[in-house]
C-alpha cells in the first residue's frame, strides 16, 4: 500500500469514527491505576513545550494542558481536530492538519513529544524520526504508546475471544475486504524502533510494557474490541454475525458480576535527542 493510500484509509477511518482511541483506551488502567495516557503525560514532567504527534480529538492535550505544558498537536483527521478545538482547554492550543512526515514547526521549537497509538501506523517511519529530531531541543523526550497486542493470561479473556473469531472471519476474506498492512513494522517492537530512532541521533529506547485492564459487560468489551481497523472493509452483516458470536461467547466469559475480563498490553518507548537534528 502507498504512503498516500495509508494516509487515505486512515483519514477515512478517523472520519468515519472520530475519537475513537480515546472511547476505547481511556478507562483501560495499568497495574497502577494509571491509564495510558497518564502515563505519557508523566514521561514529560518538567518539560514546558510538549507536542502530541497524532493528537486525535485532544484527549491526552487536555491532560497535558492541566498539568501546565505550552502545548500543540498535529494530526491527519480534520474530524478529530474539529472535536480537539471544542475542547475549552484547547482554545488557543496549536492544533495542525499535517502530516508528520513534514512537520510545520521551526526546529528545536519542543522540549518533548508524546505519541499515543499512532507512531507504528504512520508509514516513512525514518523520515518521521528525522523531524522528530529536528523539532525537539538538545535532549529532548520522547514518549510515546505503542500497540502491543493481547496480555497474557493463562485463559482465553474477551480480548483473546475476539482475536480468535476475528481471524477466523479474515481468513475466509477477499483481498478487497481487507486492509494491507499499517505503518512500519519495525515500530512494534524494540529492536526496530531503536533502528528507526538511533539514526536520527536518539538514545537507545526505554521499553516497558503495561497490561491495560479494559474488562467490562460484554458490550463494553465489544465497544473496545470493536474498533480495529480491520472491521471497517467487511460487509455491515459480517460484522453483525461477527458482534453477535462475541457476545455469545463474552457470556462464558462473565464473572459472578457479568464482568468479562480484557486485558490489552501498550508498549510504553521512551528516548531522548542526543544532539539537534538537521
Amino acid at each position: 500500500m502507498s504512503t498516500t493510500a495509508q494516509e487515505a484509509f486512515l483519514r477515512d477511518f478517523h472520519a468515519r469514527h472520530p475519537a475513537v482511541t480515546p472511547r476505547a483506551l481511556g478507562r483501560g488502567r495499568a497495574p497502577d491505576g494509571r491509564s495510558s495516557y497518564e502515563i505519557l503525560r508523566d514521561h514529560v514532567e518538567g518539560c514546558p513545550r510538549v507536542l502530541d504527534l497524532g493528537c486525535g480529538d485532544g484527549f491526552l492535550l487536555d491532560l497535558l494542558a492541566e498539568a501546565g505544558h505550552e502545548i500543540a498537536g498535529i494530526d491527519l483527521s480534520a474530524a478529530d481536530l474539529a472535536l480537539a478545538r471544542r475542547r475549552p482547554s484547547l482554545a488557543e492550543v496549536r492544533l495542525v492538519e499535517a502530516r508528520a512526515q513534514d512537520l510545520p514547526f521551526p526546529s528545536g521549537e519542543f522540549d518533548a513529544c508524546v505519541s499515543h497509538m499512532a507512531f507504528m501506523l504512520m508509514p516513512d517511519a525514518d523520515r518521521i524520526a528525522a523531524e522528530l529530531a529536528r523539532v525537539l531541543a538538545p535532549g529532548g523526550r520522547l514518549a510515546m504508546v505503542l500497540g502491543g497486542g493481547p496480555g497474557e493470561t493463562d485463559e482465553e479473556d474477551g480480548y483473546g475471544l475476539f482475536r480468535r473469531l476475528l481471524h477466523a472471519v479474515l481468513d475466509g476474506t477477499p483481498a478487497e475486504r481487507r486492509i494491507p498492512p499499517l505503518g512500519d513494522p519495525r515500530a512494534r517492537n524494540r529492536e526496530g524502533v531503536d533502528e528507526i530512532l538511533t539514526p536520527a541521533g536518539f538514545a537507545p529506547v526505554e521499553w516497558t510494557t503495561e497490561p491495560l485492564d479494559l474488562g467490562g459487560s460484554a458490550e463494553q468489551v465489544w465497544s473496545v474490541v470493536s474498533t480495529v481497523y480491520n472491521l471497517m472493509p467487511l460487509d455491515p452483516a459480517v460484522v453483525a454475525a461477527l458482534e453477535a458470536e462475541f457476545l455469545a461467547g463474552a457470556a462464558e466469559l462473565a464473572d459472578a458480576r457479568g464482568r468479562v475480563p480484557a486485558a490489552l498490553n501498550v508498549h510504553v518507548v521512551t528516548s531522548r535527542t542526543l544532539r539537534s537534528g538537521h
